[in-house]
C-alpha cells in the first residue's frame, strides 16, 4: 500500500470593515451607480484611505451622474464605521476627489471598430486564471470557503447585537490538512477581530470560539487544532486608523485562497472591458462548468489577452492529472462552447449591469448565498455532448 501524502495549505479572508475591503466596495458601489444610469460607462476607479481621509482617483468616461462622496459615505455607513469615537466614520470623513476620463487611445482599442482590430478590443493586455475543484458544494477549495464563512459569522453577529462590541474590521485563516490531495482535517485557526474597550480578552476568545465550532463542520475539528484568537490580547484600534487600506490589495482573497494562480489584476472599481475582471469571471466559468460536467476534479484555466485585440490569443486548461479526456480535447471543447472574447464575455455573462459591490467583499468566487452569472453550471452538459460523453452532470 503506498504510503499517503500529508500536506498543509492556508487560506485567508478578511472582514467588510477592513481597510483594503472598504476601498474595494467604494470602487466597486462607484462602479454600480455609473453602470446603473450608463451600461456602457468605462471606469477604472481607484480609493484609498487612511486615518479619516479618503481619496477617490482614476479614470470615469460616463454618462452618469454620480455624487461620488455621497456614494463613498453611503459605504462607509453601511459597513458600520458610525462613530467618531472610532477615528473614522462616514460622516465626518474628508474626501477628495481626482477623477478623469479615459484615455483616448485606450478608448479607441476598446470601442467597437475603432481600433486596428474589428470588433470590441480588450482593455489591457495580461493573463487571467480560473480555478474549479470539487472539495466543496461550491467547487471551491475549502481553505478560502471556511475562511469567508469566519468573516460572515463575525458580521452577522456584529450586525445582528448579538455580540455589539466587535467591530468592523477582522480578519480570518484557516489552515487544512490534506491526505492525497483530499481535506481530512484543520490544523489550525487564526481569527483576530477589532472588539471595543471595554470587552476582555477571555470574552472575545469564547465567543470567536463559539462563532468557529459553530462555521466548520465538526468532523474536520479535533484535539489538535490550534486556535490563535486575537494572539496579541487586543486589538481595539482598527480599520483605516489603524491599517491605510487600498482598492485591489486582496486579490488572493478575492479569488481561490492561493490555491489557484493568479493572473495579478485586481477585479474592484473596473467596468467589464476590463480583462483583469472579465476574463478572470469567464476562466471561473469555464473551469466551474468543467469541473461541474465530472470532466475533471480539478481544473484551472489561464486566458490570455492583448490590448485592443478582440480575442484571446492564448487559451490553457491544466485538470492536474484527474481529466477524463485530454487536456487538448478539453481546450477545444471550450473555445466552441464558450467566446472568451472581451463583447462575448460581456454578452455571456450579462455583465453591464450593476452586480459588483456585492461580490468586493466575501470573495468573488463560489458565492452560493448570491446568483451570479460566472457561477452557473449550465453550460457542463454541452461540454459533455460534444466531447462525446454521457449527459451526467453534477446538480
Amino acid at each position: 500500500m503506498m504510503p499517503m501524502n500529508r500536506s498543509l495549505f492556508t487560506s485567508e479572508s478578511v472582514s467588510i470593515g477592513h481597510p483594503d475591503k472598504i476601498c474595494d466596495q467604494i470602487s466597486d458601489a462607484i462602479l454600480d451607480a455609473c453602470l446603473s444610469q450608463d451600461a456602457h460607462s468605462k471606469v477604472a476607479c481607484e480609493v484609498l484611505v487612511t486615518g479619516n481621509f479618503l481619496i477617490i482617483a482614476g479614470e470615469i468616461s460616463t454618462r452618469a451622474t454620480v455624487d461620488y462622496a455621497q456614494v463613498a459615505r453611503g459605504v462607509i455607513r453601511e459597513i458600520g464605521y458610525t462613530n467618531p469615537k472610532m477615528g473614522f466614520d462616514a460622516d465626518s470623513c474628508e474626501i477628495a476627489i481626482h477623477l478623469r476620463k479615459q484615455s483616448p487611445d485606450i478608448a479607441q482599442g476598446v470601442d467597437e471598430n475603432k481600433g486596428i482590430f474589428q470588433g470590441q478590443g480588450a482593455g489591457d493586455q495580461g493573463m487571467m486564471f480560473g480555478y474549479a475543484c470539487d472539495e466543496t458544494d461550491e467547487l471551491m477549495p475549502l481553505p478560502i470557503v471556511l475562511a469567508h464563512r469566519l468573516m460572515a459569522g463575525q458580521r452577522e453577529l456584529r450586525r445582528s447585537g448579538e455580540l455589539p462590541y466587535l467591530g468592523p474590521d477582522a480578519k480570518a485563516q484557516v489552515t487544512v490538512e490534506y491526505e492525497d490531495d483530499e481535506p481530512v482535517r484543520i490544523q489550525a485557526v487564526v481569527l483576530s477581530t477589532q472588539h471595543a474597550e471595554e470587552a476582555s480578552h477571555t470574552q472575545v476568545v469564547n465567543d470567536m470560539q463559539a462563532l468557529i465550532r459553530q462555521v466548520i463542520p465538526a468532523d474536520l475539528l479535533d484535539n489538535e487544532t490550534l486556535y490563535y484568537i486575537n494572539p496579541t490580547g487586543r486589538f481595539v484600534v482598527g480599520g483605516p486608523v489603524g491599517d491605510c487600506g487600498l482598492t485591489g490589495r486582496k486579490i488572493i482573497v478575492d479569488s481561490y485562497g492561493g490555491m489557484a494562480r493568479h493572473g495579478g489584476g485586481a477585479f474592484s472599481g473596473k467596468d467589464p472591458s476590463k480583462v483583469d475582471r472579465s476574463g478572470a469571471y469567464a476562466a471561473r466559468y469555464v473551469a466551474k462548468n468543467i469541473v461541474a460536467a465530472n470532466l475533471a476534479r480539478r481544473c484551472e484555466v489561464q486566458v490570455a489577452y492583448a490590448i485592443g485585440v478582440p480575442h484571446p490569443i492564448a487559451l490553457k486548461v491544466d485538470t492536474f492529472g484527474t481529466s477524463l479526456v485530454s487536456e487538448e480535447a478539453l481546450a477545444s471543447a471550450v473555445a466552441e462552447v464558450f467566446d472568451l472574447s472581451p463583447q462575448g464575455i460581456e454578452t455571456m455573462l450579462h455583465l453591464r449591469r450593476p452586480l459588483y459591490r456585492q461580490v468586493a467583499s466575501g470573495g468573488h468566487f463560489g458565492r452560493s448565498d448570491l446568483h451570479l452569472p460566472w457561477e452557473q453550471t449550465d453550460r457542463a452538459a454541452k461540454l459533455r455532448k460534444i466531447l462525446k460523453l454521457e449527459a451526467h452532470v453534477e446538480a
